[in-house]
């Protein structure tokens, strides 16, 4: 049956109804807009993206169901639209919510050796540290994403924990807002604020073989090769191969930093089935690393970016291996059936030390040493399709996931008679003696189980001939998790709870070039457990799970070679606290979060490229202990961020571009009592590439210097101690790089 499409590649009005192509005057579209928007303008703000040039045509047929990753807007640092969780692919005209999804192009222009280093260019996320160690943290709409709950291809629970190389990276796509419809509940516990997906490298129809070189200051040396084929009729068999290694001293002096990853990637595209393949090892290991500072109460000045106040006896390694299998099968023109399984294996060495200072920067430093080991399996099935009823348009959606989680772990800790530190001298305090600890160090024992299950249903309405979309759907997530003694293996915390999370989500698009959008949707975690001390009534408890309600809207824009986003949100995520009155620990605060997005990015001149956005934040405690926190903001939040990086090709050179970042970050509190405060800080990274051929080979030479000025600053505030612990900057940075393709 004939059927009104537009022509962009995850294409949502392809099962719309055929007729005339309705086109809505501008009073018209404002009146629809307000009518369909109005509940969630009441209570958010306003939010835009990128769009799409599109001109009504009539095809027969309908529309792949389970799109291909979209592919780059125009200047390749950023894609179309993204994996929009169980929706599957979207353009990002047609989604109701906000993403931006770096691409390959940009995290090899940029140098970015680690995911933090792709998402410095995004306004509405922070990198930091963890306790210790360098496992990468973000916080994304002023909420927490940890590393550990990063999805791959929308999978929790199988990529590496805490550090990620980019070498596997094809999309770097991160979703913003709450999304426990799109993706269920994290397992470790994060993701209110947003979800950071990894997309594979795949198989090009051109052969590829690549070989890299690099160099990172003081004396980081790497090299890798990246190998990609297809073969059989019409490349249906592909095959991707990653391999790199790096060793050698950071940017930090007396810091070693050695990685090896090596990862594969099969897949096989058919006339009905389609099928993937991915697997990887992942090997990383730091010596005295520079670990974060805790705060007793003020702010230190930040120290010399050379100066290593980590301790020379630190250590952390970590080893990872993983797998996902996939397959799509087209039951009928207009259903597909899909499924996927996933194992992975992580196992974690270490001895951390972070120091705990006061505003003159002298302190003491703990010890805590830990063996961790997580095991996962996880899977997923589902099934879309598309009909009509009237005049109304179809797509459905039904998903059942799941995910288990096992985690083995012991630990020994010092924290009495601690070694005195400065953070503006070498570190080389004693190693303090073990005061406490738990489980077997050479056999850890169960420490946790963790069950995810989750049953997904949603509706997607094509109205108005495709220029009205309106999704509604629910998801039921039932969390188990289980919390075992490490010394006897005795079940010590059980905790089973279930809940039903919706969505609504809006798009209308009154011209080819703009898209108005607005949703519904709500987070999901685990709650907290009632801490055991003598001001506690109810230690031990386990609260419900958390569900933090977000309101949105916004525009989008998209003009073929320059697109944009701007709009509002509302967060509001519960917190836990100790009742001064009952001792009771229970959900009683809140942390509000209203903020302004704007996004722009492509490429308006020929080989001259932009991208960056700005960032508003009102990060707004309610309901706090007493009321004494009321009104303030939330810790670790800025109310401004803004990044602009812009590429240029320059005419006079042929192959030769040059290339600026600039980012600014808002100040932030370092608790709730809002006492104390992190300064602003603003970076300039600069870099360069030039392409060339040798001996008709494409050859590549990048050089990059991150932070030009070496400005002294700490980069971001994090909540694991009570008075906030502060992430150093990192100092200037030299970057070298040669690929050449055979």
């Amino acid at each position: 049956m004939p059927i009104a499409v537009r022509p962009s590649p995850a294409d949502f009005s392809s099962f719309a109804p055929a007729r005339p192509r309705l086109r809505l005057s501008a009073h018209g579209a404002l009146a629809a807009l307000v009518a369909a928007a109005l509940p969630a303008l009441l209570q958010a703000q306003t939010v835009a993206t990128p769009p799409t040039t599109m001109q009504a045509i009539t095809v027969t047929g309908t529309a792949p169901l389970n799109n291909d990753t979209p592919p780059a807007y125009a200047g390749g640092l950023v894609a179309r639209g993204g994996q929009a969780g169980v929706l599957g692919n979207m353009d990002y005209m047609d989604m109701p919510f906000t993403q931006t999804s770096y691409t390959a192009k940009l995290i090899e222009n940029q140098q970015a050796r680690t995911l933090g280093e792709v998402l410095k260019n995004d306004p509405s996320v922070q990198t930091g540290l963890g306790y210790g160690n360098q496992a990468e943290s973000f916080v994304i709409r002023g909420l927490p994403q940890y590393n550990d709950d990063l999805s791959f291809n929308g999978l929790y629970g199988i990529l590496p924990r805490q550090v990620l190389p980019t070498e596997m990276i094809e999309r770097v796509e991160v979703f913003k807002g709450a999304s426990a419809f799109l993706n269920g509940a994290a397992p470790g516990g994060s993701s209110l604020g947003g979800v950071i997906n990894i997309q594979p490298k795949r198989a090009q129809d051109e052969p590829l073989t690549r070989l890299k070189l690099d160099y990172t200051s003081r004396g980081q040396v790497g090299g890798g090769v990246d190998i990609g084929r297809r073969w059989g009729e019409d490349g249906r068999y592909g095959i991707r191969v990653n391999a790199a290694h790096r060793d050698g001293e950071t940017d930090v002096r007396d810091s070693d930093m050695r990685s090896t990853v090596g990862t594969i990637g099969l897949d096989y595209r058919g006339e009905k089935l389609r099928a993937s393949l991915d697997a990887g090892y992942q090997r990383v290991r730091f010596d005295r690393p520079r670990p974060n500072v805790n705060l007793t109460g003020a702010v230190p000045d930040a120290p010399d970016t050379d100066i290593n106040f980590g301790q020379p006896w630190t250590y952390s390694e970590l080893e990872s291996t993983f797998g996902v299998a996939r397959l799509e099968y087209d039951l009928a023109p207009a259903w597909t059936t899909y499924a996927a399984v996933g194992v992975s294996r992580d196992k974690e060495d270490g001895i951390y030390s972070s120091p705990t200072v006061d505003g003159t920067g002298t302190g003491t430093t703990g010890l805590l040493e830990v063996p961790y080991q997580r095991d996962s399996v996880t899977g997923e099935i589902g099934l879309r399709g598309e009909f009509n009823t009237g005049s109304v348009g179809h797509r459905v959606n039904l998903a059942y996931s799941a995910l288990n989680t096992t985690a083995r772990q012991a630990w020994e800790m010092a924290f009495t008679d601690l070694p005195a530190t400065s953070i503006y001298e070498e570190g080389s305090a004693p190693r303090p003696p073990v005061n406490l600890s738990g489980g077997d160090m050479d056999d850890p024992n169960i420490s946790r189980r963790t069950q995810l299950r989750s049953l997904a249903l949603s509706d997607t309405l094509s109205l108005l001939d495709g220029d009205l979309l309106l999704t509604l759907g629910g998801r039921y997530q039932a969390i188990t998790d289980n919390g075992y003694n490490l010394t006897t293996t005795e079940q010590e915390s059980h905790y089973n709870e279930s809940v039903v999370t919706p969505v609504v989500g809006l798009v209308l698009r009154p011209w080819d070039t703009v898209s108005v959008y607005a949703n519904y949707i709500e987070g999901l975690t685990q709650g907290d457990v009632a801490p055991v001390n003598d001001q506690v009534t109810n230690p031990g408890e386990i609260l419900a799970p958390y569900r933090t309600k977000q309101f949105e809207a916004g525009v989008k824009v998209d003009l073929g070679d320059v697109g944009g986003s701007l709009g509002v949100f509302q967060i509001q995520k519960p917190e836990a606290y100790t009742d001064p009155d009952t001792g009771v620990f229970a959900t009683n605060g809140k942390q509000r979060n209203r903020g302004i997005e704007l996004t722009m990015y492509g490429e308006p001149i020929e080989g001259w490229r932009l991208i960056g956005g700005v960032t508003l934040m009102q990060p707004t405690l309610r309901n706090t202990a007493g009321g004494i926190n009321d009104g303030n903001d939330a810790a670790g939040v800025s109310r401004f961020a803004a990044v602009l990086g812009s590429e240029w090709d320059v005419s006079g050179v042929p192959g030769l571009t040059l290339q600026a970042n600039v980012r600014h970050q808002g100040s932030q509190y370092t608790s709730a009592a809002n006492e104390y405060k992190m300064g602003s800080w603003t970076r300039l990274d600069l870099g360069a590439a030039y392409q060339t051929k040798v001996s008709g080979h494409n050859v590549v030479l990048r050089a990059g210097v991150d932070n030009v000025t070496d400005r002294r600053y700490w980069a971001t505030v994090g909540t694991t101690a009570a008075n906030g612990s502060l992430t150093p900057g990192r100092g200037r940075v030299f970057k070298l790089s040669m690929s050449a393709d055979f």
